[in-house]
């Protein structure tokens, strides 16, 4: 029977509504030319990672991988080899680990509500949060995610899943002030879920869910924010003052300038050496390598610059 003009209207438009409910498309940057390394880390024989959550390397180019399973901490020579492994019992669920520039090495674990500072030898030497102690106060986070150090030593730390705001303390550990709730407009969050702090102090947040950076000075005065960069996963501040995005919703990495101009990108969703699936966080050495963390795949892979 041959559609009535309203009913042939009526399909128009819902074909127009389709269109406009659907996802938006992502830009199209310039690709950065990086090989993947297939035989990069040197695992012994029988380990194996759980899901990989957060990467960092030092100064020495020494790579520490934090993850879900037997041995969450294993540091990594620069050839792949295995220094050494640690931190059995000391976590529940890992999330992000970060080296300062005096070379301590954070952790932050969303279950135990914590951020660990340990020294070179894996000492822990500062605890942030109570054990086990869920809150929105001086001493309790809710299943943080990141922390991060501004050039005077100040510590920021992204409060996280539970919370929706960011804590900042003095490089002793003490309190100073916090911002954020939950939402999408300028200074509220939608999974705070990374952090970094560039060289004039200003605090570069990963709004996961609301697929944005938002930037504010050290004391918590939104600046601007960034919509064009995916959703950030994790985030690594270089002291040439570029930023590396981990996207993980697009499965890719980004390259932008302090002012938001993204210089480029690699990157795509797949299980093959140099795809990647959820990834997580990541961390560059001295060399420029970048280390991704990933948790479908359950690895950390390496990508060198052509």
């Amino acid at each position: 029977m041959p559609r009535s003009p309203v009913s042939n209207l009526l399909l128009i438009l819902m074909g127009v509504l389709t269109v406009g409910m659907s996802a938006p498309a992502e830009p199209d940057f310039p690709s950065m030319q990086y090989d993947v390394d297939p035989e990069w880390p040197a695992l012994p024989p029988g380990w194996n990672f759980g899901e990989v959550a957060g990467v960092a390397a030092d100064g020495r180019g020494h790579v520490f991988v934090f993850h879900r399973g037997e041995h969450p901490i294993m540091e990594f020579a620069p050839d792949g080899r295995m220094a050494r492994s640690w931190g059995e019992g000391l976590f529940i669920r890992p999330h992000a680990i970060r080296v300062d520039p005096e070379g301590n090495i954070w952790t932050v674990d969303n279950d135990t509500h914590q951020v660990l500072k340990m020294d070179s030898s894996g000492r822990v030497r500062m605890v942030i949060g109570r054990r086990g102690q869920s809150g929105e106060t001086e001493e309790n986070f809710n299943r943080p995610t990141d922390v991060a150090f501004a050039p005077n030593g100040d510590i920021y730390v992204s409060d996280g899943y539970g919370n929706s705001r960011v804590v900042r303390f003095s490089k002793d550990g003490r309190y100073i002030t916090a911002w954020g709730k939950k939402g999408d407009g300028e200074g509220e969050f939608n999974l705070p879920h990374t952090v970094a702090v560039d060289r004039q102090g200003r605090v570069y947040v990963g709004d996961r869910e609301n697929y944005r950076v938002q930037i504010f000075d050290p004391d918590g005065k939104f600046l601007a924010q960034w919509r064009h960069v995916g959703s950030p996963w994790g985030l690594d501040m270089r002291p040439d003052g570029t930023l590396f995005i981990a996207d993980g919703h697009n499965d890719r990495i980004l390259k932008v300038t302090l002012e938001g101009k993204v210089l480029g990108a690699f990157g795509k969703n797949g299980r093959m050496p140099g795809e990647l699936s959820f990834v997580h966080h990541l961390g560059l050495d001295p060399a420029g390598n970048i280390f991704a963390s990933e948790i479908k795949n359950q690895r950390v892979q390496k990508f060198s610059p052509r």
